[in-house]
């Protein structure tokens, strides 16, 4: 037993991880797979049965968690909104009239990618679903590519609290930040393209004519999501008080907006609402989320010798000398992917990567290092199994979790490769 409490931390994190996979590959339950891996984590890591319940209750009744919460709430009602009435259908006709199959199944979660939005993966899933039209795709490629192309922006779009506090903590200008970061978004379609969209077969004689559609008629669907954009937007410029409050709350407004506007321009009636508000899937999808931020407050909480279990993983990696460049993508990588959420990884590994090159790192080396540090955070939390975005696509699809991780890993390693050569020629 003693010996066990000794193994080191990283191998307890990543053994987390790993039974969150083996229990739902066995099982086919995320939520219970989730609790399991939560239960071994946290007394794997020292904690009491008491703090257990105090850190759990503490991360559930926070104001962040029961906003978010609320936002996948919005995201899934306003997307069965838009489905119900004819918005999300129209939306999928008209993208396809101008483009090819598999460009609009890459283009419509990319679109909503430029949404912050938590779990925003929910809102694209049935735009892809609905561009299959003879349903012969396999519902595995349909989440890949629902999950890989949300997520092409984050790397360097502003409107996502990831990329903000990566400027904040590294101190670079923010169109500096874009500029550097934009390659990765390239690298990414790139990736996608070879990995995921060469497997969908062109279609012939496709049911949707390449017919002109008007501008007015192109845009009406896409309203919504033009509103949700343009509200976060003006909220963060122009009244960032309101971002103070809550960072959820900009796009909780924009999305009732957006939900009031649709039933003014799409009126639904009252038993449609009903079905739609009072969805068991909607509330089950909602409680896993709720489960997942359970498990990241274990990795973000202090430990019972009051140290962070993210201080000690990297007390571990430097203990085994790693050549610097390992350490700026291990630290950040672990990091993403126990967390599932680009804020989180910036955050705990951000500051540690910065202190690494020194107080006045000379430009080369902060570039260099941001750039690789970013990317291997992010493809952490691209193969994270409590992603939110990977748990409502394989929720939605009815796919495999684990599955989907393992198709992942070689995008992923397209990108941290181009990443890491990137690294170099700045350097």
């Amino acid at each position: 037993m003693e010996s066990i409490l000794h193994i080191p931390y990283t191998i307890r994190v990543l053994a987390s991880l790993f039974t969150i996979l083996i229990i739902n590959k066995l099982l086919k339950n995320l939520w219970f797979s989730v609790i399991m891996g939560t239960i071994l984590l946290s007394f794997w890591t020292g904690h009491s049965f008491k703090a257990i319940l105090s850190i759990s209750w503490t991360r559930f009744s926070s104001t962040n968690n029961l906003f978010l919460m609320i936002i996948i709430f919005q995201v899934i009602w306003l997307s069965t909104q838009m489905s119900s009435s004819g918005a999300m259908k129209e939306l999928v006709n008209n993208i396809r009239s101008k483009v090819s199959q598999r460009t609009s199944i890459a283009l419509l979660p990319a679109v909503i990618g430029l949404l912050p939005m938590p779990g925003g993966a929910i809102f694209s899933a049935p735009l892809i679903d609905d561009c299959d039209i003879d349903k012969n795709i396999e519902p595995l490629l349909k989440t890949k590519i629902n999950y890989w192309f949300r997520h092409i922006w984050e790397y360097w779009w502003p409107l996502y609290p990831g990329v903000l506090l990566a400027v904040d903590i590294t101190g670079l200008p923010i169109l500096t930040f874009m500029m550097l970061q934009f390659p990765l978004s390239v690298l990414s379609v790139i990736a996608g393209y070879i990995f995921l969209l060469r497997k969908l077969k062109p279609i012939e004689n496709c049911n949707y004519a390449k017919n002109k559609v008007s501008f007015k008629k192109f845009i009406a669907p896409l309203l919504p999501i033009i509103i949700i954009i343009s509200c976060y937007a003006i909220i963060q410029i122009f009244f960032s008080t309101i971002s103070k409050i809550n960072k959820y709350l900009p796009m909780i407004i924009g999305i009732f907006i957006a939900q009031i506007f649709l039933q003014i321009q799409r009126p639904l009636s009252f038993n449609t609402w009903k079905k739609i508000l009072f969805s068991k899937k909607t509330l089950i999808l909602t409680i896993i989320v709720a489960l997942v931020r359970i498990y990241g407050a274990f990795i973000e909480a202090q430990l019972p010798d009051g140290s962070l279990l993210m201080t000690q993983v990297r007390s571990e990696l430097y203990s085994c000398r790693f050549p610097l460049v390992v350490i700026i993508m291990l630290i950040p990588f672990i990091c993403g992917l126990t967390s599932g959420i680009a804020i989180g990884f910036v955050g705990a590994s951000f500051p540690i990567v910065m202190s690494l090159i020194g107080e006045n790192p000379s430009l080369r080396e902060l570039l260099s290092t941001t750039v690789l540090a970013y990317a291997s955070g992010y493809m952490g939390i691209i193969l994270s199994p409590v992603h939110v975005c990977l748990i409502v696509s394989n929720e939605y699809f009815k796919t495999s979790l684990t599955d989907s991780l393992i198709k992942l890993i070689k995008p992923s390693i397209i990108v941290i490769a181009g990443a890491l050569i990137l690294y170099f020629i700045i350097r």
